[in-house]
């Protein structure tokens, strides 16, 4: 079971440091001179003209439809349904793969951790203080309407989403001083020194650029059902708001022959349907309107999956790895609420949850515990600090003050005895309750004030009420007044992007190198007033960002990782977000039609771009 936003690239908060920050590595980056590609510690796996990326597979047929239910979404993207195609702006909820509507100055490799090759730029070439980058437009690049994509689009794209883009795309470009076309094929990004070699790439590779012309006449903070004009592989199709959309595969996209785009994009069709209730759309599923769907309830899975097109070999169950990058899934204490800002408190809230108990009865023993908001990468830090930790943490400790327990093992939370009543962990929660100034009164808990210690638990949808309730019932014990609120989509998504909750759950798979610019938009002090904005918690510690800034002036990667662990270790002893559960694999069900290259990229996984429609196999199912 996730929570949902389990992916994005990098798009999330940047904030200026003080202190400058080293650019991208220039040895492997050289100033002066036109580049195919950028690595934030130089490392390209693809020399300049390549054909196509290893995973793409070019000999692939066209066709067909892929009708799915997405498994992450970016932006004010919604999975449950949607009233507007503007995907770029913090109001609505759009529907998600709006982003492959449009292209940006360069791409990610999928199969490398931090590499981004030139696409919708020929090249770049970084000036030599590392401030400036200037972007050569292909000649060739249109929009769908045939009109060529110039550099006063790309200027107009860089500064309107600085100024209005979602807190996800415009937090990053505080570092971004200006954007200007020199000539028609000419953009420069000119940035004030401050900004990491992570952050330009996630500005270089991940936004979209916009059509300047189109918007002129439009609001573009707007919510509308209107189809922008694009110029990626995929435009907007028919659609019915709230209930499906569909993009339809851009025949003579311009840049179907570009190495970086070369073997992808299949299907002539991406559908997808909007489902409220989770059972609703597996029901879909299991009668073949939909063909592909990745399962987030383990129950579900173990029991559910032996309906006749199972047992038939119609519908293929199968366990895919995982991408090899930090995950996170975890609840949010919202400390904008004075109650929670004790940090004894929201400990106590933490063990009141039995993972133990919950996984063998309600997972089927699917998941492991999680102790890091880095799962299952080499930023997750345990035992005691290594010399080179250790030395990161004197140098912070000489202006910041540091949390008890810093030089200790890596903080994490001792299992419970898996009955589910555990009474030594209830004791303890109670203890660390008292300490905080909650006592007992007549079976409920009150401060010196008088006042309850209330806590609402948001979900977004009926499956997370057996996870949880056991979880309210052990709060409710000791005294805590705790509840469910169940809400629709619409309103789920409006009250997490307002902070408008006291706990809810959220889970990503960060960038496979983490960029300073999403820890910010996370943890960083800067984000913790900007609605949208993924600090839930409203976490604001100098030492957070003082360690996040480090990771961002990481000069290789032994520096970087050092740093990560060092915020691992300070996040785990904050309390600010509550750990939960982990898994290796991705749950995917698919209808036997379709054809696929193995194995699939490390870092990234688009199934919708990577598959195709198989001929004989659809045939032989009655859906060719």
């Amino acid at each position: 079971m996730r929570f949902g936003r389990r992916e994005f690239l990098a798009l999330a908060g940047g904030f200026a440091s003080s202190a400058a920050l080293p650019k991208l590595s220039l040895a492997e980056n050289p100033p002066g001179r036109p580049l195919h590609g950028l690595s934030a510690f130089g490392d390209l796996g693809y020399e300049a003209g390549f054909s196509h990326f290893r995973y793409a597979s070019p000999d692939a047929p066209k066709g067909g439809t892929f009708n799915f239910q997405p498994s992450y979404w970016f932006f004010n993207q919604n999975t449950q349904t949607f009233n507007t195609l503007n995907s770029f702006v913090r109001r609505g909820d759009a529907p998600p793969r709006m982003e492959n509507c449009f292209d940006s100055l360069m791409v990610t490799a999928w199969d490398e951790p931090d590499a981004i090759y030139a696409h919708l730029a020929e090249s770049v070439t970084i000036s030599a203080d590392g401030n400036r980058f200037t972007f050569r437009l292909r000649p060739e690049a249109r929009w769908h309407d045939g009109s060529p994509i110039t550099a006063a689009d790309v200027a107009f794209s860089y500064r309107t989403l600085k100024k209005d883009g979602h807190p996800q795309l415009l937090l990053p470009l505080r570092v971004l001083e200006d954007a200007v076309a020199e000539d028609d094929r000419t953009a420069i990004l000119i940035f004030d020194g401050t900004q990491s070699a992570q952050a330009i790439l996630t500005i270089a590779a991940t936004y979209p650029i916009l059509s300047s012309e189109w918007y002129e006449p439009r609001d573009f903070l707007a919510s509308t059902l209107e189809p922008p004009l694009a110029s990626g592989p995929y435009r907007v199709g028919r659609f019915s708001a709230g209930s499906f959309t569909e993009y339809e595969r851009v025949e003579n996209y311009w840049a179907k022959d570009l190495g970086t785009v070369r073997g992808l994009d299949h299907f002539d069709t991406i559908r997808i349907e909007f489902y409220q209730e989770r059972q609703a759309g597996f029901e879909a599923f299991k009668k073949g309107n939909i063909t592909w769907r990745e399962e987030f309830t383990s129950k579900s899975w173990v029991t559910e999956y032996d309906f006749p097109a199972i047992a038939e070999k119609k519908v293929v169950k199968r366990l895919f790895d995982d991408e090899a990058r930090p995950s996170m899934q975890a609840m949010a204490l919202n400390q904008r609420r004075e109650r929670f800002r004790d940090r004894r408190v929201r400990d106590a809230i933490s063990r009141c949850f039995d993972f133990e108990w919950t996984n063998r009865n309600l997972f089927y023993e699917a998941y492991q515990k999680s102790h890091s908001l880095f799962s299952g990468s080499p930023y997750e830090t345990a035992g005691p600090p290594v010399a080179l930790e250790r030395a990161l943490i004197e140098r912070l400790g000489a202006a910041h003050e540091l949390p008890e327990g810093i030089y200790d093992d890596a903080y994490q939370e001792a299992p419970s005895d898996g009955s589910g009543r555990d009474r030594t962990r209830r004791r303890t929660a109670i203890g660390l309750l008292n300490a905080a100034g909650w006592s007992n009164d007549n079976g409920t808990l009150r401060n010196a004030s008088g006042d309850t210690l209330d806590l609402e638990i948001l979900i977004r949808s009926s499956v997370f009420e057996r996870v949880y309730n056991p979880w309210v019932t052990t709060m409710r014990s000791i005294g805590i007044n705790a509840s469910l609120r169940l809400v629709d989509p619409a309103q789920y998504q409006a009250r997490t992007a307002s902070f408008d909750f006291d706990m809810a759950g959220y889970a990503l798979n960060w960038e496979a190198t983490p960029v300073n610019s999403g820890l910010e938009n996370a943890f960083g002090s800067g984000s913790a007033d900007v609605e949208g904005s993924r600090n839930w918690p409203g976490t604001a510690d100098p030492l957070v960002d003082a360690i996040i800034h480090e990771v961002g002036a990481a000069a290789n990667r032994e520096d970087h990782r050092t740093a990560m662990r060092v915020l691992d270790r300070v996040l785990r002893l904050r309390r600010d977000w509550i750990p939960s559960w982990t898994s290796a694999n991705h749950r995917v069900a698919y209808w036997d039609m379709f054809g696929f290259k193995e194995p699939k990229p490390d870092y990234f996984w688009p199934v919708e771009r990577l598959w195709w429609v198989d001929q004989e196999k659809a045939t032989t199912l009655g859906k060719a």
